[in-house]
């Protein structure tokens, strides 16, 4: 008799492809696309570039990274950077010792941080209107304490910071501050009990509540951490340029966002990992870098930069809508 194979009827399933995969080949694709814009831009300086000019970015990207998983948001990031700029200049102006001035900085970012959580969570308003209302509010504060000057006489062995790179190697110094913060928040979202309840959070911030967590308590101290670890952005971005303004970082809440989203990181929140939005700074940071290096506008980059915004949005949302019906049409077929 011979043998007899029932025919599989099973619907072949596809193996998934990550967000981080996608996220992978469109960096090395920038990389490729750089290197056909700009001979330089293989160059072993500019590529330290790329890492200092995302600094500060990245920074403020990390403790946002956090606020968005927990399904909420700070739009005041780089107003607080601003305003922290502008009152190291107003303190370095006033006499004070630079340690002094840092510290009081800090401070201050910390608190603005603190307003923001407080009118969140205790007067349970929307982070969204939260922080476009403090975003104009710490952006004009800065240009109150500076106007339109701006301090640039800051000590040369704290200038030096900006620009020193770590030994022989091409990293920047402050991009030490970004790998260290990096492997820090990496850890605090995916190994702790504490990233697993921002998780809950974002899911249904209802039942993280019944289940034991202090959600109040857990976002009061992610806004605080945002303030404070954008200060430190303004801190960096000041001694990068030497130069303390009220308008510095303008505009960089778009960059921040669209790279947390882009990364992989749902809007609605509980979805997303660190290590894409790693990916999506390097690609922010790899095609700005690159653009510029051709005399592209800065117009044009912003227009990237909300580009890489949309598709952040529209691209999850389509694939999950073609899965969806990929699915039900296997499911269909296996019924035949």
């Amino acid at each position: 008799m011979a043998n007899f194979r029932p025919r599989n009827t099973t619907p072949k399933r596809s193996v998934p492809v990550s967000w981080e995969a996608l996220l992978t080949v469109i960096l090395l694709g920038s990389f490729a696309f750089g290197r056909m814009l700009s001979p330089v831009f293989v160059n072993a300086d500019n590529l330290g570039n790329i890492l200092l000019d995302i600094t500060e970015i990245s920074l403020m990207a990390l403790p946002m990274t956090l606020i968005i998983v927990m399904g909420e948001i700070d739009l005041s990031v780089a107003s607080v950077l601003g305003a922290s700029s502008a009152l190291m200049g107003a303190l370095w102006h006033a006499g004070l010792p630079m340690p002094a001035v840092m510290a009081l900085v800090i401070a201050g970012g910390a608190a603005a941080g603190l307003l923001n959580g407080w009118l969140v969570v205790r007067l349970e308003l929307p982070s969204l209107a939260v922080t476009i209302g403090t975003l104009a509010l710490f952006r004009g504060l800065a240009y109150v304490l500076l106007g339109d000057q701006a301090v640039a006489d800051f000590p040369a062995s704290y200038t030096a910071f900006g620009m020193d790179t770590l030994g022989a190697t091409l990293i920047p110094l402050p991009f030490v501050i970004v790998i260290a913060g990096a492997a820090l928040f990496g850890v605090v979202l995916h190994a702790t009990p504490f990233g697993r309840s921002l998780y809950a959070i974002g899911a249904n911030a209802s039942a993280a509540r019944f289940s034991g967590i202090d959600v109040r308590k857990i976002k009061l101290r992610l806004f605080v951490l945002s303030g404070l670890v954008s200060a430190i952005a303004g801190i960096i971005f000041t001694l990068r340029f030497t130069s303390a303004r009220g308008d510095n970082g303008e505009g960089f809440e778009l960059a921040v966002i669209a790279a947390v989203l882009f990364g992989g990181v749902s809007i609605f929140g509980g979805r997303g990992s660190l290590y894409g939005v790693l990916l999506s700074l390097l690609i922010v940071g790899v095609l700005r870098n690159a653009l510029t290096l051709v005399d592209v506008s800065s117009e044009t980059l912003t227009i990237v930069t909300g580009l890489l915004l949309l598709s952040s949005v529209l691209i999850p949302n389509l694939a999950a809508g073609w899965r969806a019906r990929k699915d039900k049409l296997s499911v269909v077929a296996a019924k035949r």
